[in-house]
């Protein structure tokens, strides 16, 4: 076997597969294979998929639970020289028939506890695992054949599809392979959805490195470290709202009794940077990018210096990162890159247009010339003539000691065009009155300019989120955004 990883995941599985053999891969909480059973059993799968009728190109839905079919299956479809379609298990009616129906799935992959929500053929793993004894198919990818249709967990509107290759993920690993240098005694430990991009190029990763790759049934702010603990791992990566819903919980005598030696994170809070290394004893690292484009910045194990700056370090080999002169937007070229939204190439054309990929997001440089994420382009409010930067005010609100999660989002009125509402979940033990919304109101008037104090607060007990533990706004928009919501403005109340 060659020293360096080939360039397509069946490859990837089955190279793995001949030099780690015996060695444990995938560990599920009742479950754990090593990497020669991997290649074995998403071998079977593939010829129970090909016995099905699933040719190469076809697009297999794949909808379950963080178990481990969901590895399996996803690398059984590549071995089949099919497309997956990751499908989150919240998914409903509306959200589910968009993505079979957008992707032209041929039919899906799932459990019984889930099949009965899924529109069209279905096939559960029990039953093609019943009829697994039709060999793999005799099929071998190229770099640049799309592996995976990933749906953007976008906070509005229905998600498009990214298509992602082979080359796409490989890249990806190799990258985070090279700036944290994984070591053979590491352990990488996932809580997020498998349907979500995370655990897959994570996956690769551990596939490259050799390495065991734990995945945990769902992220638990209370369980985290603990489950760290109990896997002794050493490498982990969160984002989204997860760093600061694992913050607030109470402080234990065990949470530096851990053998963690890195934890990549995108959007770290800058002021609570330190006290995420201190309270755990592993050092934190910013690594930026999006489903369209993989990893665009990352912060070196070593950047010590960077803590608390909100810098995000530096594009990997192969990647050019800059700031629109104009917008502040953050563009990216470079490898990896996906091909393009499936069935749109109108936005295609437009997230490419001047040959950069158009992130969304907003950047400014610090004095050393990195870039700090500052807010979408999209996810703001316009109160007259002033732009508000939604996630800038509610990594404000959260830090008020009463909020656990919090989502701004713009209400329209007459004469500013909008103002910024608060959907707000309150910690335990904390009562959704008046009282409390003036209270996370001043909270911001002493922190913030007075426009982008939220003019109106709604407390919730809970959010719908993304797969990238994100709040899916959409869900929170309604024709009268004011019924239900308490003023906190001096001019609104």
């Amino acid at each position: 076997m060659p020293d360096r990883p080939p360039d397509t995941i069946p490859a990837l599985v089955r190279w793995a597969a001949a030099r780690h053999g015996d060695r444990e891969f995938l560990r599920f909480p009742d479950v754990s294979l090593t990497f020669a059973q991997v290649n074995e059993e998403s071998d079977r799968l593939a010829g129970a998929l090909a016995a099905t009728g699933v040719r190469p190109g076809d697009r297999v839905a794949v909808m379950m639970d963080n178990v481990p079919g969901w590895p399996l299956s996803w690398l059984a479809v590549l071995k089949a020289g099919a497309v997956t379609v990751p499908v989150n298990v919240r998914y409903r009616a509306a959200d589910l028939e968009h993505v079979l129906r957008d992707s032209g799935a041929v039919a899906t992959l799932t459990t019984p506890e889930h099949a009965r929500h899924i529109p069209g053929p279905v096939h559960t793993l029990d039953a093609l695992t019943a009829r697994s004894l039709t060999p793999a198919p005799a099929i071998s990818p190229s770099a640049d054949d799309v592996a995976n249709f990933q749906y953007t967990s976008g906070t509005t509107g229905f998600p498009k599809a990214c298509m992602l290759t082979h080359a796409y993920w490989l890249t990806t690993a190799r990258v985070v392979a090279d700036l944290i240098q994984p070591r053979d005694d590491d352990v990488m430990m996932i809580a997020q959805a498998h349907s979500y991009m995370d655990p897959q190029w994570t996956t690769v990763l551990c596939l490259m490195a050799g390495i065991p790759h734990v995945v945990l049934p769902r992220f638990s702010a209370s369980g985290f470290w603990r489950s760290a603990r109990e896997h002794g791992a050493t490498l982990t990566y969160v984002l989204g709202s997860m760093p600061l819903l694992m913050y607030k919980q109470p402080p234990g005598e065990l949470d530096r009794h851990n053998r963690m030696r890195l934890v990549l994170c995108s959007g770290i809070a800058p002021a609570l940077h330190r006290a995420f290394e201190e309270r755990w004893g592993a050092p934190w690292r910013e690594l930026y990018g999006s489903t369209e484009s993989g990893p665009d910045l990352l912060s070196a194990p070593d950047a010590g210096d960077q803590v608390g700056t909100g810098a995000m370090g530096l594009p990997p080999p192969g990647k050019e990162v800059t700031l629109d002169e104009e917008t502040g937007e953050i563009l990216v070229r470079g490898e990896p890159m996906m091909k393009g939204y499936w069935n749109h190439p109108d936005a295609t054309a437009h997230a490419f247009r001047g040959g950069w990929y158009h992130t969304g997001d907003l950047g400014v440089r610090n004095p050393d010339g990195q870039i700090r994420h500052a807010g979408r382009l999209k996810d703001m409010v316009r109160r007259g003539g002033e732009n508000i930067s939604c996630a800038e005010v509610e990594r404000v609100l959260g830090e008020h000691p009463a909020v656990l999660n919090v989502a701004l989002v713009p209400v329209p009125d007459d004469l500013f065009g909008e103002l910024p509402k608060a959907f707000v979940q309150l910690r335990p033990g904390h009562e959704a009155g008046r009282e409390t919304a003036m209270s996370v109101a001043e909270h911001a008037r002493q922190r913030l300019a007075p426009f982008k104090v939220p003019a109106f607060v709604e407390f919730v007990d809970g959010f719908r989120l993304t797969p990238s533990a994100r709040i899916e706004k959409r869900h929170l928009m309604r024709p009268d955004q004011r019924a239900g919501a308490i003023p906190v403005d001096k001019e609104q109340a």
